[in-house]
């Protein structure tokens, strides 16, 4: 990841460069976060987002909630395109990190831990209610408030992500008339609260005093009350016991009523329905992070996740008929999702072109209107030395200029991971065609070395038929489906 912008940043902020900057490890964000740190051991986070219009409604957020006092990062630089910016640093301590004891022990939580729980969930009617208070919710992204548009999505999400891939049989029909019934349900009423959306442990970090701040809001939007706590006591990595839960509903609606008046019975119906909600929308996200883009901790999470399912519909959480038989059987099976899994010869076709940006991206004759065009010219160029003007990404001597240098390399890398996903996405959903083109300069050395690699990766893992074209050196392969 280029942080050049992010380095100009701090240079207009601070007035120098940084000493260091250090990429953080995400989880299943698509932005960047980087550790921006001077000579004298002070930092600054830098984040840098694909998503201009997701950034915006970060800092607009941000800025929102600290002039309430609320506890969030403070945002201190933005790019004038709106793909970086900076703010300040909350540390390393994670609530998350902090409830490790109550997790490894299955969910024996110490007082500490409990104390921190139930400081942490008083706070969250604060950036609810008060949080709400004059905020312009058309700043939100992708959308201003929770829809029953919104709810199908997360729904079918689910379906797709999950469900389909377990192998599960269910009439579609009548499940989505359920889904359906399940989203009129949901939005009858949101009032004109903030719903933070992604209210979790990993999200909240803690002050040498162990106060909370929130970060990751930006996928907030108007709606219910009850979501958040839903997402932040069902998160099926804490294994949280149900007289801890009860024992934080009770917190939550005390700090609510500073608020505004609650009917405790009515809130607690509503939040058992988003609680079936939440927990079909994580484990569609568990289904789609864990086993097709491969990530271990989502993976990890689907067990737990199934667990609050069962016990959920132990409870009479499903009022749903048809929802409810097939969940009954999803938590009754050990069967798990396995995206290539199936019992015929995969009939997705995979074309791969390289090709010279002087002459244009190459045309998708499927109909389709194209797929990844992926840019090969951040790399290190072979073509630039005389020993290799005259060759291709398919020579040897040019293979092994691209892998001693190692660019090529972890560019390849990322685009594996992207790929096979959406491969896997295309197997499990019946799909015949899919596109990948890489392009440079000439079209010679490094677009061509990376068509016959990821042509080569697909059709050994995967099994699928890959018609590969070097367009500038008019080569044609086409790399057999196996059985």
């Amino acid at each position: 990841m280029d942080t050049t912008q992010l380095i100009e940043l701090y240079r207009k902020l601070e007035g120098h460069e940084p000493a260091s900057c250090e990429p953080i490890t995400g989880s299943g964000s698509n932005r960047q976060y980087f550790r921006l740190t001077n000579n004298a051991g002070e930092s600054l986070i830098g984040v840098i987002g694909t998503s201009v219009e997701e950034n915006h409604a970060f800092t607009y957020l941000a800025r929102h909630f600290a002039q309430k006092g609320i506890n969030v990062p403070t945002v201190l630089q933005e790019s004038p395109d709106g793909h970086c910016y900076l703010q300040t640093d909350l540390g390393t301590t994670s609530l998350f990190d902090q409830l490790q004891h109550g997790r490894q022990s299955g969910g024996n939580y110490s007082d500490e831990e409990r104390t921190l729980l139930r400081r942490t969930i008083a706070q969250l009617p604060r950036i609810q209610v008060e949080g709400a208070q004059g905020l312009d919710f058309t700043q939100c992204y992708p959308q201003p408030e929770m829809d029953e548009t919104n709810v199908m999505f997360d729904l079918n999400y689910f379906k797709y992500c999950y469900l389909k891939a377990t192998g599960i049989d269910f009439h579609e029909i009548r499940l989505e008339q359920d889904f359906r019934q399940m989203a009129a349900d949901l939005t009858t009423y949101t009032g004109n609260t903030f719903c933070y959306r992604d209210f979790q442990a990993r999200n909240v970090m803690l002050d040498k005093e162990g106060n909370p701040y929130f970060i990751d809001f930006q996928g907030g939007r108007r709606g219910p009350l009850q979501y958040d706590v839903a997402s932040f006591l069902w998160q099926a990595s804490a294994r949280y016991p149900d007289t801890l839960r009860q024992e934080l509903i009770g917190v939550y609606i005390k700090a609510l009523r500073q608020y505004m008046p609650v009917d405790e019975d009515d809130f607690r119906r509503r939040l058992q329905l988003v609680v079936l909600f939440r927990l079909l929308q994580v484990l569609g996200a568990y289904g789609f992070r864990g086993y097709f883009e491969r990530k271990k901790h989502f993976i990890d999470s689907i067990p737990p996740a199934l667990d609050n399912l069962r016990n959920a519909l132990d409870n009479g959480g499903c009022p749903y008929p048809h929802l409810r038989e097939v969940l009954q059987r999803l938590v009754g099976t050990k069967q798990e999702p396995s995206p290539t899994r199936t019992n015929e010869k995969p009939s997705l076709r995979v074309r791969v072109f390289s090709f010279s940006y002087k002459k244009g991206i190459p045309d998708d004759e499927s109909g389709n209107g194209g797929g990844y065009v992926f840019d090969c010219r951040s790399t290190h160029n072979p073509g630039r030395y005389e020993p290799y003007k005259q060759l291709t990404g398919l020579d040897l001597p040019v293979i092994r200029f691209l892998e001693d240098d190692g660019e090529i390399l972890t560019f390849l890398d990322s685009v594996y991971k992207l790929a096979d996903a959406h491969v896997e996405r295309y197997i499990q959903r019946g799909f015949t065609d899919l596109m990948f083109s890489f392009g440079c300069t000439g079209g010679q050395h490094r677009s061509v070395y990376s068509a016959q690699h990821l042509a080569e990766h697909l059709n050994q893992k995967y099994g699928i038929e890959v018609v590969l074209c070097h367009r500038e050196q008019n080569i044609h392969q086409t790399l057999s489906a196996r059985p």
